[in-house]
């Protein structure tokens, strides 16, 4: 799908089901444990942490809990990790749910796909497998992953996977390890494999809040410099701008904490059973192994909709909140405070908008906005990377 039509669709979407609260997708993780160690993860525990492995869901248990989420009408559904293939059953939880009429989307290191795996998901494909690769040589990866060899075997992984012709995508997260190559990563999967290819820079602290991914995050002028540097990437934020930061499109109540789709229509459930409104979501949690799905959407995550912001901050009526990407999980992991702005994202936001010359409406005292402190070298930065970029 075209960013153009995924725009339109989501858009519209949105629209017909803003008064509506039905789960219509969510994301089930199987495991947080991992045969990698990712410097950036905000999740991974490592493969042997039997604690954690004691702790997790049965294969029973998320079976009954892939039927509620089907009975509340969930039709989208990521399996993710953690590895996802640490677990023997996978392809067992996968498989019902698959059968249960749900749309699949995998998301794998691709270190673990054995012929055997391939074999199977290619008698019953998904919708859709990721693969997120870390570098394009076997030293960037694996300055990533911290393990040795696992660079050969996502390689191996991902061919088993094309050579079945299932529906793969490559993807990878940007950070100050692999940015030299991200150029050449791209080339590779889109040129050399034939494959679709994304890429995301927006790194986040750890569920446990620990900010040690940081460490490896991008400079604001560096992510935008990937937004430039890329005509079809620089086209698309252009679009999601003239769709989503037209006033004639405001969908946001600036009184609503959450302002997102999480606990809408889409939830996450933790490999504990935890349910969620989102992935990143670090606060309370309903327990599905002492209640229903359907218990804790309509009660739990409704609650968590419900929630008024308590303060007006600069993020309150800034109309490139879509495009900044702040909200309670991120405000929660990065400062402690569900409604504080997260700086990172509000730098990268401005810096985004100034370079790609989109109107910045005033919404109160901002130090990237006009007059603020930090206003002149934003500007600075910005035109120093339209410059660079011929933009």
């Amino acid at each position: 799908m075209k960013v153009e039509d995924y725009c339109d669709w989501s858009l519209g979407v949105h629209q017909r089901l803003s008064t509506k609260r039905i789960p219509i997708s969510g994301s089930l993780e199987v495991t947080r444990r991992c045969n990698i160690q990712c410097i950036h993860c905000y999740n991974n525990l490592p493969a042997a942490d039997r604690q954690a492995e004691a702790t997790e869901l049965s294969s029973k248990e998320y079976y009954r809990i892939i039927d509620e989420i089907v009975d509340a009408g969930c039709l989208w559904l990521l399996l993710t990790g953690g590895e996802i293939f640490i677990r023997k059953d996978l392809l067992d939880i996968y498989a019902y749910a698959r059968q249960k009429g749900v749309l699949i989307t995998l998301f794998t290191n691709g270190t673990l796909v054995s012929p055997q795996i391939a074999d199977q998901l290619a008698r019953c494909p998904p919708f859709s497998i990721e693969i997120t690769i870390y570098g394009r040589t076997k030293a960037t990866y694996e300055s990533v992953t911290q393990r040795p060899g696992s660079y050969d075997r996502c390689i191996s992984g991902i061919r088993m996977l094309m050579a079945r012709k299932l529906p793969l995508k490559l993807k990878t997260m940007a950070t100050s390890r692999n940015f030299h190559e991200l150029h050449d990563l791209k080339h590779f999967v889109e040129q050399d494999l034939g494959l679709e290819f994304k890429f995301d820079a927006m790194i986040n602290p750890r569920l446990d809040c620990s900010q040690r991914p940081l460490d490896v995050r991008l400079t604001p002028a560096q992510v935008v410099a990937l937004d430039l540097g890329y005509s079809e990437r620089a086209a698309e934020w252009r679009y999601f701008a003239e769709r989503f930061l037209n006033p004639e499109n405001e969908t946001i109540d600036p009184a609503n904490l959450y302002v997102c789709g999480a606990g809408h229509n889409s939830f996450a459930i933790d490999s504990y059973g935890k349910l969620r409104p989102c992935i990143l979501s670090a606060g309370p949690t309903f327990d599905l192994r002492q209640g229903s799905f359907k218990e804790g959407w309509d009660t739990h995550l409704a609650a968590v909709r419900r929630k008024k912001a308590s303060r007006h901050t600069k993020c309150t009526g800034c109309r490139l909140r879509p495009m900044c990407g702040v909200c309670p999980a991120n405000s929660r992991l990065e400062c402690s405070d569900e409604e504080a702005p997260v700086d990172f994202l509000c730098r990268v936001a401005h810096l985004r908008a100034y370079a790609l010359d989109l109107p910045v409406a005033p919404h109160g005292p901002c130090e990237y906005c006009k007059g603020g402190s930090g206003y002149a070298e934003m500007i600075e930065t910005a035109q120093g990377l339209k410059e660079r970029y011929a933009c």
